[in-house]
């Protein structure tokens, strides 16, 4: 009997070592965890960090791509970054009548394929000490840095900081940044 209270206490530490283990691996980002069993947008509507972004996205109606298999790499600025905007800028690009810009904001955002930290600085070291990626909205990116210490430039000059990396998804993975990126 001593034998298999002592197996089952082993199959039980593991089990608990094991589910700890695959917590830690989902991130949290706005207080929420992000499942990479779940897509960009199951995952986005639970970040309280992130709630203009769905906001945005639901006016774009890109819900359902970004439901999509993708795989995508979404530079997801926070509600702080939007914040930053000039003032009633978020409140204009909303209405109806802005869908295009909108679009064209939130698809700059979108790069096709998974980017996730260690293929970034693998294209940057490739680059030169940069990597250029043309996002969904058809400009480019540029993102420099090395590690988790990476910083994207957009089309106007404008650099924003990825603060949480390697946000995994079922189709794609999220970068967090910390400012909203302009395409020309």
């Amino acid at each position: 009997m001593t034998k298999f209270k002592l197996l089952g206490a082993t199959a039980i530490a593991a089990f608990a070592f094991a589910a700890s283990a695959m917590a830690a691996t989902d991130p949290m980002v706005g207080g929420a965890a992000m499942y990479d069993s779940k897509n960009i947008i199951e995952n986005a509507v639970n970040s309280k960090d992130h709630t203009t972004l769905v906001a945005a996205v639901k006016a774009g109606g890109l819900v359902e791509t970004l439901e999509g298999a993708g795989p995508f790499t979404v530079f997801a600025p926070t509600n702080e970054a939007f914040a930053a905007l000039p003032a009633g800028t978020v409140d204009t690009l909303l209405k109806p009548e802005n869908k295009p810009t909108l679009d064209k904001i939130l698809t700059y955002h979108v790069v096709a394929g998974r980017f996730d930290a260690a293929a970034l600085g693998q294209r940057i070291m490739s680059g030169g000490g940069k990597a250029i990626l043309k996002t969904v909205q058809g400009d480019a990116l540029t993102i420099t840095g090395h590690g988790k210490n990476l910083m994207v430039t957009d089309d106007q000059g404008n650099t924003a900081t990825i603060t949480i990396a390697d946000v995994y998804q079922s189709n794609g993975v999220i970068l967090v940044v910390d400012k909203v990126l302009m395409p020309n």
